[in-house]
């Protein structure tokens, strides 16, 4: 960077540098659609992680992604993945982006092991690789158990919302509210196509009986109940509608157990493509497997 000359007292010139830009080196990478700008920490810190989630995230004007992701060390796990949405704000968990750290984690190195553990604010991960030809392409998530009780979600009501009446602006939904590690409520619709994902998703989302904010999941069953697929669509929390959201996938195969629309084991079409989602009787986990790709590596002048 060039400098810039000013005078000095006694006649000689003095050279004041302005403060060099950061080019920070980062990794796109996508969960069935469900896209962010990845990170390894374990090589560089990221100065303001929130703003720098903002400007990376814009489709026309940044790197173009749902968020910013950070790769980071751990004590306690193999990596620690640190979320943060299209608006700065920080989130707990993430089953695309979750997927993704695994394979970051296994093909760059850091810990080349079929079996991982990451560190989320959501708890501690495990993650079983399948490798082919060095890299991983699908990786299965021990998501954990889900919670249904309103201060674990969290949601404003007396008791678990399961197909319960949920007025909005004068209407009536049935929804029911899970959280898989973040907050999530489940909606019915006769088509997924047609559901109001851009109007009654962002209401839902900053009603105040979810203090923390809410994703919203629009979601239409496919054959006769208990079926063994689902369609969806997602309003993110802090992003806008997204192609995929795997927490949210997670929150919808068990909202369709629990209302008797679908199957313990299930595949949820998502706009971006499929996720396996298993609910599993003998421990209550919540199994997810799916892709996760590398889309190209850069850097960014922040």
């Amino acid at each position: 960077m060039e400098a810039a000359r000013l005078g000095s007292g006694d006649g000689l010139p003095r050279a004041v540098l302005a403060k060099p830009a950061m080019r920070l080196p980062f990794t796109k990478m996508h969960g069935i659609g469900n896209d962010y700008v990845y990170v390894n920490a374990f090589e560089v810190a990221v100065p303001d992680p929130a703003e720098v989630a903002r400007r990376v995230s814009p489709r026309h004007t940044g790197i173009g992604a749902d968020g910013l992701i950070l790769i980071c060390p751990s004590t306690t796990a193999d990596a620690r993945m640190e979320m943060y949405n299209a608006d700065g704000s920080r989130g707990e968990m993430c089953g695309n982006g979750i997927r993704c750290v695994g394979k970051f984690v296994h093909d760059h190195g850091i810990a080349r092991k079929s079996q991982l553990a990451i560190d989320t604010d959501a708890g501690i991960k495990m993650l079983d690789l399948e490798v082919e030809g060095g890299l991983a392409r699908r990786i299965r998530v021990d998501m954990g158990p889900p919670a249904l009780e309103p201060a674990a979600v969290p949601v404003v009501a007396e008791g678990p919302l399961i197909d319960a009446p949920f007025v909005v602006a004068d209407r009536t939904y049935q929804v029911t509210c899970v959280s898989m590690g973040n907050p999530h409520c489940v909606l019915w619709v006769p088509r997924s196509a047609d559901a109001p994902v851009h109007t009654l998703g962002p209401r839902i989302e900053h009603d105040p009986r979810f203090p923390r904010r809410t994703n919203v999941e629009f979601v239409e069953v496919l054959g006769a109940a208990p079926a063994a697929r689902l369609r969806m669509r997602v309003w993110e929390r802090g992003s806008g509608e997204t192609a995929a959201c795997g927490t949210g996938a997670c929150a919808v195969a068990v909202a369709a157990v629990l209302t008797g629309r679908g199957q313990r084991q299930i595949v949820v079409e998502l706009l971006g493509g499929e996720l396996a989602i298993e609910w599993r009787e003998s421990d209550g986990h919540v199994l997810m497997t799916g892709a996760a790709e590398e889309v190209f590596h850069g850097e960014i002048e922040l």
